[in-house]
């Protein structure tokens, strides 16, 4: 079975690694996004999947343009029964989905048609969804609307945050994929239209999405907290400060409520009133600083936090 793969961040790393790693398969290249100058140092920083595509000693494409007649002749000339696409991160063209003698497959990281989209795993947690998992799709040229050949469902348990949830995501697929593959060119296999009426879609997550206030609910800010936990975290702003908070969680406890102050320090750590529960706040960073405990901001930031 001859695959080309596409894919850019750790999770599609994962998944290259375990196709490449399966004797039955063989990967005839890799496609991902060129390589970046990182902002400190200018230092080049390749993708996680062209680190395991040079680990695995398997040939390479990081096309600028994917239209561009060197890289179109280029694939064309390979032989390749699926194009396997996971997290690439670009829209990819008609001739490359007509490519592959089989089929072009993508693996996206929700139960389809809900969440089509750059952030279907945030879209989970934020919106609070006690279930997802992962859609195999035969590619189209529309977002995410390709025919469904198989999903897998798995619950959403309230301490998932984006990474451990993207984790599990990812073992679902690696464990799958070889077998929808196996399926497909055995056809065995049945394709299933999205129903239009009933999709969803998640927009592309900014740095700005990571400010929070204390009008919210405490579902809110905690769902905010598990979705943007890798990147870009949340944030509350106090007498002009942005402060990040880095570890949180909820309680139901009512005790709190009476006091007048937003903030007060317990050996919870930091609480802070919501509309309605209470958040406490374990460890959290201000501007150019460390990361410290709830216990440290009392000593050096009490003063601070008096309203």
């Amino acid at each position: 079975m001859n695959i080309l793969f596409a894919g850019t961040p750790e999770p599609s790393a994962n998944l290259l690694q375990s196709l490449a790693n399966n004797e039955c398969i063989n990967i005839i290249g890799v496609i991902t996004k060129p390589d970046v100058a990182k902002k400190r140092g200018n230092k080049i920083q390749q993708s996680k999947v062209s680190l395991a595509a040079s680990e695995a000693d398997l040939k390479i494409f990081k096309p600028d343009n994917l239209n561009s007649g060197e890289f179109k002749e280029t694939i064309l000339k390979l032989d390749f029964d699926f194009l396997v696409v996971a997290a690439y991160g670009k829209i990819l063209p008609d001739w490359m989905l007509e490519s592959p003698k089989i089929m072009p497959i993508n693996i996206h990281y929700s139960l389809l048609p809900k969440y089509r989209g750059a952030s279907p795993i945030q879209s989970c947690l934020l919106n609070g969804d006690k279930k997802t998992g992962i859609t195999f799709i035969k590619m189209s040229n529309k977002l995410d609307e390709g025919d469904c050949i198989q999903k897998y469902e798995i619950e959403v348990h309230p301490d998932h945050n984006k990474i451990t949830l993207e984790n599990e995501l990812s073992n679902l697929a690696i464990k799958n994929i070889y077998n929808v593959l196996s399926d497909i060119a055995m056809k065995n296999f049945t394709l299933l239209k999205q129903d239009n009426n009933e999709s969803s879609y998640c927009k592309k997550i900014d740095k700005k999405d990571s400010m929070i206030n204390f009008t919210m609910s405490s579902s809110e800010i905690y769902n905010k907290f598990r979705a943007f936990y890798e990147w870009p975290g949340i944030s509350f702003e106090h007498k002009g400060i942005t402060i990040k908070i880095k570890e949180m969680y909820v309680i139901g406890d009512n005790n709190f409520n009476t006091i007048d102050n937003v903030f007060n320090f317990t050996n919870l750590g930091l609480i802070i009133k919501t509309v309605d529960k209470n958040i406490v706040i374990t460890h959290l960073q201000f501007p150019n600083k460390n990361i410290i405990t709830s216990k440290d901001a009392f000593n050096a930031y009490k003063e601070f936090f008096d309203v």
